[in-house]
């Protein structure tokens, strides 16, 4: 790999490391305000929301610069949120305006791997990428829930720097001080990420345009065979992706007698076995082959219900990397083969532009719908069967699909034989 890559994957890493520690922060400070339990799936639907609003237009905006200047200033979008979150804004309001600098960030952290690498790349690169990431949730979420663990919180605030009055006195604004930290790290890499030398289109001021732009893009990628497959495949499973880390906080708590704190870990647990499976996937599964890994995401479903009959923590922690493994053994390569499918239909800030709006409107629908059962009281048992039948249900509707696509080209390449 060019030297470049591991600069974009740095700026990667601190930048998801700031938004995992701040999550588990937030989730900490609706705690500390006594607010309702069914208050804390909503920082990701307020986090996602302008991943969907705002889908027409920050595929255009990263399509209009170098990708690290977008990158950049992105990043200073999500200091602004965590500042707000610092001087006592609802952490549901401050976590929105990180989302919307995240919203801005995407496009260009992964349109920038189709222009800066060949396509053979891809799915070894998108491995790499997906695996620091996951890295970057699981030290994201153990970083988040240490700095909220009294005994550590009040021997950080008790450091004094001499001569200065730092003006941080709780827990929460010396965890968000080093959040702020990690996102003034990831922006300062930023600045060195090369530019590839992709012409950029000019961005049009017409929202009209961008809205109608973006609707034909979104038909395009959904029409295409292979584009629909692999759009399905990583829309369910990061809207199954962002409800399971509740889930596990929720699970934790109820089948482990875990708290806040040590809960979170188990986040990180998950994120330990999508590292090995992105890992597996870069080294085993190539560009050609990655439709081949579907029935992966019908294994994971199913294994996910075996969460309700575990009671010990041995037993928690492996079932849970497992459940990762498999999901990141599925989703790395159908994620390079929406990104190489997108790139050649319509561009790449334009393509993850598709991408982050339907994964973050799914995002939306199922973290909404864990919202509606936990404030109606209903079991964590009964929230991890459905969740678990949903996910393998749909995946192998998604694999039924796609046979269908196999027959159907199968059968016109078997007339235009006969034609000739």
């Amino acid at each position: 790999m060019p030297f470049g890559f591991y600069i974009i994957m740095a700026a990667q890493f601190f930048s998801a490391l700031a938004d995992n520690a701040l999550l588990i922060i937030a989730i900490s400070a609706l705690r500390e305000m006594h607010a309702p339990s069914a208050y804390e799936p909503l920082l990701k639907t307020f986090f996602t929301v302008s991943y969907v609003v705002l889908a027409a237009f920050v595929g255009a905006f990263a399509d209009s610069m170098p990708k690290w200047r977008v990158m950049f200033i992105s990043n200073g979008i999500k200091i602004v949120g965590c500042a707000m979150m610092y001087w006592d804004v609802h952490p549901l309001f401050a976590y929105a305006v990180v989302g919307l600098g995240a919203a801005a960030y995407s496009p260009a952290k992964y349109g920038i791997l189709t222009e800066y690498l060949p396509h053979r790349l891809l799915v070894v690169a998108n491995g790499w990428i997906e695996g620091l990431t996951v890295g970057a949730i699981i030290l994201g979420v153990v970083v988040g829930g240490t700095l909220i663990r009294p005994e550590i919180a009040h021997a950080l605030l008790g450091f004094d720097f001499p001569l200065i009055d730092t003006g941080v006195d709780t827990i929460g604004e010396m965890a968000l001080c080093f959040v702020a930290l990690f996102y003034l790290l990831a922006a300062l890499f930023n600045l060195y990420i090369p530019d590839t030398g992709v012409d950029h289109r000019v961005l049009h001021k017409n929202p009209w345009y961008l809205l109608r732009e973006f609707n034909h893009c979104l038909v395009l990628l959904w029409r295409d065979r292979l584009g629909q497959v692999s759009l399905a495949v990583t829309t369910l499973f990061w809207g199954a992706g962002a409800t399971l880390q509740f889930i596990v906080i929720k699970w934790a708590e109820v089948a482990l007698q875990l708290d806040l704190s040590k809960s979170s870990m188990l986040q990180g647990v998950v994120a330990v076995g999508v590292a090995l499976g992105a890992v597996g996937a870069a080294r085993l599964v190539t560009l050609r082959k990655s439709v081949r890994v579907i029935p992966l995401g019908i294994a994971m479903g199913v294994i996910v219900l075996v969460m309700n009959f575990v009671q010990h923590m041995w037993l928690a922690v492996s079932l849970l990397v497992l459940i990762g493994a498999l999901s990141g053994f599925f989703v790395v390569p159908m994620n390079a083969l929406l990104q190489h499918r997108g790139h050649i239909l319509m561009g790449a800030g334009h393509s993850i532009a598709v991408q982050n709006f339907n994964e973050n409107l799914s995002i939306l629908a199922m973290t909404g719908l864990y919202y509606v059962m936990i404030r109606s009281d209903l079991s964590i048992y009964w929230v991890i069967t459905l969740f678990g039948l949903f996910v393998s249900g749909m995946m192998y509707l998604v694999k039924l699909r796609h046979q269908a696509n196999q027959r159907l080209r199968d059968d016109v390449s078997h007339l235009d034989d006969s034609a000739l």
